[in-house]
């Protein structure tokens, strides 16, 4: 029999400091999954910082060159496209290259090619592409086509036998494309009035190794 005046044991006391232990293991597991977070990101913030460093750099370098240069063409400081003039390379509804178009190229290629693809540079090149673009007269798939093949006679015109040699020429095959994007990115003027002579274009883009990542770090960094 049970003494009168005993207790039974406190179980409520002790399912409390239970509960308070693991209150407190999950506190610091937090604390140190927070830090981990914040490193980690940290880290990417770095590396978005070297990556748009070696992409400023290039930009920086591409105006250089062609500052001061008598091709007619324009250079984007934020992504480092260049739009070649349209009147010079084709004529309205043309893929084929005009003769002035290619002595553009010819001027213009080389000292392109070889800032992109010194050793400077080189591994962080992913991809070096010749983007071909019509106006808005015709259908959607019309101008593909036509966006294609001017991109591509852009590419053939660089690789004939008879174009200017430079020092990137063998390599830069391995990384130089041609793509068309039809009638999809307009060209407006300063007025916001659609230009169709500017839509009519061939543009020189380059990515980085690391682009893609890039996009998906800064998603991460803006929290979006």
């Amino acid at each position: 029999m049970r003494r009168r005046g005993s207790s039974s044991p406190n179980y409520w006391m002790s399912f409390a400091d239970l509960m308070s232990a693991l209150l407190m293991v999950f506190v610091l597991l937090l604390v140190v999954v927070v830090l981990d977070y914040r490193e980690d990101l940290a880290e990417k913030e770095k590396q978005i910082e070297e990556i748009t460093s070696v992409k400023s750099e290039i930009i920086a370098a591409l105006m250089k060159e062609f500052e001061n240069s008598n091709i007619e063409l324009e250079i984007d400081p934020d992504t480092g496209a260049i739009q070649l003039a349209t009147n010079i390379l084709y004529t309205f509804n043309s893929s084929e290259i005009t003769q002035e178009g290619k002595g553009t190229l010819a001027q213009f290629v080389p000292k392109y090619l070889d800032i992109l693809l010194q050793d400077k540079y080189r591994d962080e090149i992913s991809t070096i592409i010749i983007e071909g673009h019509a106006d808005n007269a015709g259908d959607y798939l019309y101008n593909l086509n036509l966006s294609q093949e001017r991109a591509f006679s852009v590419l053939k015109v660089i690789y004939a036998n008879d174009f200017p040699n430079f020092e990137q020429k063998e390599y830069s095959k391995q990384v130089v494309t041609a793509n068309g994007r039809s009638n999809v990115v307009p060209i407006y003027n300063e007025s916001g009035e659609y230009d169709a002579n500017a839509s009519r274009r061939v543009e020189f883009l380059f990515r980085l190794k690391e682009e893609e990542k890039i996009e998906e770090i800064q998603k991460l960094v803006d929290g979006n």
